[in-house]
This record gives C-alpha cells, sequence and structure tokens, in this order.
C-alpha cells in the first residue's frame, strides 16, 4: 500500500492490491475521518495501525462513497466510528453488498472476517456537512458512477475525494450516463488543490480542468460508438474497441481500463438495444 500525505492532516492510500483504488484519512485533535477504507482486511490494518498511531482520540466517523466492495469492505475494522453514507448506500449494502460478500467469501479467503457494516448516519437530498474540531467536510451526493455516489469536500484544505466520479476511465455498467455528466461539472464548481481519484493518482490543481473534460469527452464518445454499432453492427464488435480510440490511454491501472471500457460498451449496448 503506498501512503502520501495532501496536506498538513490528510492522507491518501493507495491500494497495491486492487486497481490502484484510494482511501483518505482527514486527522483533528478529537478524532479521524476516513474516506473509505480499502477492499482486504491486511491493507485495510496497515491504514488503520498508521491512523491509529497518528490520531490518539481514534476514527469518529468513516464515510463510505459508495456501496461497492473495493471501498466498503474494511469499514468493519473501525467498529467505533459512525459509517456515513447516502440513503441509497444503506439499501445497497444491505441488498447487493452483504449477498454477494458471503458469495465472494467462498473464492476469496481473505475475505472471510470481512463483515459489512450499514450506514449509521445518511442523507438523501443534495449535501451534508460534518464537522470535527473545525475541520469542514461537504458530503456531494455526485451519481453516475453509482446512484449512491458521494464525492468528500474538505473546505480549508480544498481537497476532493471524487471517489469514482473521477478515475482514470468513467465506469459506468453500474449507473448512468447523464447523471455522470452532471457529477462531473460539480467538480468544476469547487476551489481544488488536490483532487484524490477513486482509483489511480492524485492531481493537481492544474490538472482538474482536464481531466474532467477529457472524461466528459470520453462519455460522449461511447454513446456515439455504441449508437452507431446498434445501427451497423453487433455487439461483439464492440469487444475489440481500443479504449484509445474514445480518446483515453489504456496504461493506466496496470491496463485495468480498457477491460473497464469493453464493459462500458457493452452496458450501453445492451441499455439502448433493451
Amino acid at each position: 500500500m503506498f501512503r502520501e500525505r495532501v496536506s498538513d492532516d490528510t492522507f491518501v492510500f493507495t491500494s497495491d492490491l486492487y486497481a490502484q483504488v484510494t482511501a483518505g484519512a482527514i486527522i483533528t485533535p478529537d478524532g479521524a475521518i476516513l474516506v473509505d477504507t480499502l477492499p482486504f482486511p491486511v491493507e485495510s490494518r496497515e491504514m488503520a495501525a498508521f491512523v491509529n498511531w497518528t490520531c490518539p482520540a481514534g476514527v469518529r466517523y468513516v464515510i463510505l462513497t459508495h456501496y461497492h466492495a473495493d471501498h466498503t469492505y474494511g469499514a468493519f475494522l473501525f467498529p467505533q466510528a459512525d459509517i456515513v453514507a447516502h440513503a441509497l448506500c444503506r439499501e445497497l449494502v444491505a441488498q447487493v453488498g452483504i449477498p454477494t460478500l458471503e458469495s465472494i467469501k467462498r473464492e476469496e479467503p481473505e475475505l472471510e472476517e470481512v463483515t459489512l457494516r450499514l450506514p449509521d448516519v445518511t442523507f438523501d437530498e443534495g449535501e451534508i456537512g460534518l464537522q470535527l474540531a473545525g475541520k469542514v467536510l461537504r458530503l456531494i451526493h455526485a451519481p453516475g458512477h453509482t446512484q449512491d455516489s458521494v464525492m468528500v469536500y474538505v473546505e480549508d484544505d480544498r481537497v476532493l475525494f471524487a471517489a469514482d466520479t473521477v478515475m482514470p476511465v468513467p465506469s459506468i455498467v453500474d449507473g448512468d450516463v447523464d447523471a455522470f455528466r452532471a457529477s462531473l461539472r460539480k467538480v468544476l464548481e469547487l476551489p481544488i488543490d488536490n483532487i484524490v481519484q477513486g482509483h489511480g493518482e492524485v492531481m493537481m490543481r492544474g490538472e482538474v480542468k482536464g481531466v474532467v473534460q477529457v472524461s466528459l469527452n470520453y462519455l460522449d464518445k461511447i454513446e456515439e460508438l455504441v449508437a452507431k454499432t446498434v445501427k451497423r453492427g453487433t455487439r461483439d464488435k464492440l469487444r475489440r474497441n481500443n479504449i484509445e480510440s474514445c480518446g483515453l490511454s489504456r496504461i493506466p491501472l496496470n491496463g485495468l481500463v480498457q477491460h473497464v471500457h469493453v464493459a462500458n460498451l457493452l452496458a450501453l449496448y445492451d441499455r439502448m438495444v433493451g
């Protein structure tokens, strides 16, 4: 796991084990606030050890940016903390996350000890604020990757934990393209010094507009490509499409972006013909 400091009291943890997924910790005198928790206990424990060493007051809140496994599985290691998320996250963890975890455990023994926690504090309108020891965070509903996706903006530090709303390739298999576009535009409304992607490297202020525009362009291109394929091609043809033809590099996340890209195309095709 890679640890990076993005402000005086804000840290980012990047997994070596799964798709460079990220999590964060905001340290205050009254306790820590975590943003996601990494998927595998071995890395979540490493994160917990650092936070407990850095913050004797312990973890007060764990914010879940959405219900997907790679962002939620480590939350059980912080039983004293309140879990905060969108109201839809609570529903999706209960209805989808828990049954999926039980199924996965048969093939992933390293997940045997994991139990999913349902959020204690939820919101369902726009955004809410969270304040601890003078540190103010805004939790902003940002659907598109999933219906329950949330971004976390640390006001004083101008750090945005964008979660999977910003990553090397937008993923819409479990989401909606139009909602994704609207959420990406929300990013541009915020004064940002650092943006923490849900997967991949932390980005600097000067990169934000470019990254958002590239993602918006990509969503436009895949919709156009799939629409043409529905009229004049076959679904299997999309499996051979190169992500670079839609304006993105195939290098990030050790090449995983190409698999995400193809999944996007197939999901869009099924929606258009369905």
